[in-house]
C-alpha cells in the first residue's frame, strides 16, 4: 500500500512539473495573418473573428498580434512559418501547415446572381459559369463545379454579373452583402445560400505554433462546452456554428 501511494505521489509531482514546465515555455503572444475582412477581421483589430480569438487566446495569457495581408500572401506566411497562423483556411487547403481539431467559426456560402437568373443548388452548380477571389479554391470544397474565374478583387463583380461575364459569385455571406451593398439597384440580384463550411486556424510548422495549436483546441474545447463564445455571435449577429456540439 505504501508502495502505490509513493508511485501515486511521484506521478502527481511529475505531471505538476511538465504543465509548469509548459506555462514557463508557451509563447506570450501569437502573430495571426487575416485578410481586412471588414466585422470580422478588420486591420483595426475589430470583428466577430477577432472577439472570438481574443476570447480564446487571451485568458490564457497569449495576446493577439495580428497583420492585415491579402489571403493568398496570408497563407504563405503561415507556410513559411513568418507568423504563427493564417486566420479564415478550410480544411486541409494547404499540406504546408497544421490544422486543429477545433474550428472557430463557419462559412456560410451563398451565390450571388441576378434575380432573373435561374436559383442554382450545389447539384446544379456545374451547369454555370462561377466566379470568386483568387485562392479561396471553392473547387475543392463545392461539387460538380466545372466552369470558374478567379478574380483580384470584389470591386467589379456587380459589372462582371450585369454584363453577363459571369452567372454567380460564390463567396461569405459578409462579402456577397458587402458586394451588395455596393451596386446601384440590389434589388437586380438575389443570392442563394450554397454550403456551410468549417473556418480554421492553419498553423505554421514551427514549435512555437505546434504549442500554440495544442492550446488553441484546449481552449475551444472548453469554451464550446461552457457556452462562453455563443454572446459574441449574438452581439455580431451571426448565426452560432457549435450548436452540434
Amino acid at each position: 500500500m505504501a508502495r502505490r501511494w509513493w508511485v501515486a505521489m511521484v506521478m502527481v509531482l511529475f505531471g505538476a512539473l511538465v504543465q509548469a514546465e509548459e506555462a514557463i515555455t508557451a509563447p506570450s503572444v501569437i502573430h495571426l495573418a487575416s485578410e481586412d475582412w471588414e466585422d470580422y477581421t478588420a486591420a483595426d483589430g475589430h470583428g466577430l473573428g477577432w472577439d472570438v480569438l481574443r476570447k480564446v487566446f487571451e485568458p490564457a495569457g497569449v495576446k493577439l498580434d495580428i497583420r492585415s495581408e491579402p489571403y493568398v500572401r496570408s497563407m504563405g506566411l503561415a507556410e513559411r512559418g513568418e507568423v504563427d497562423a493564417c486566420v479564415g483556411s478550410y480544411h486541409e487547403e494547404s499540406s504546408d501547415v497544421l490544422y486543429p481539431h477545433w474550428n472557430f467559426d463557419t462559412d456560410h456560402i451563398y451565390a450571388l446572381g441576378l434575380a432573373s437568373s435561374p436559383q442554382p443548388t450545389p447539384q446544379t452548380l456545374g451547369n454555370y459559369r462561377l466566379a470568386w477571389v483568387r485562392g479561396y479554391d471553392y473547387q475543392h470544397y463545392l461539387p460538380n463545379v466545372r466552369r470558374y474565374n478567379e478574380v483580384l478583387r470584389r470591386t467589379g463583380i456587380v459589372s462582371m454579373l450585369t454584363q453577363n461575364r459571369a452567372d454567380f459569385y460564390i463567396d461569405a455571406l459578409t462579402e456577397v452583402d458587402w458586394v451588395l451593398s455596393r451596386a446601384k439597384d440590389p434589388s437586380q440580384f438575389r443570392r442563394t445560400h450554397i454550403a456551410e463550411l468549417p473556418l480554421y486556424l492553419c498553423f505554421a510548422k514551427t514549435p512555437a505554433a505546434r504549442s500554440l495549436m495544442a492550446l488553441f483546441d484546449q481552449r475551444m474545447a472548453q469554451l464550446v462546452k461552457s457556452g462562453e463564445l455563443r454572446p459574441i455571435f449574438e452581439r455580431w449577429k451571426q448565426p452560432y456554428p457549435f450548436d452540434e456540439e
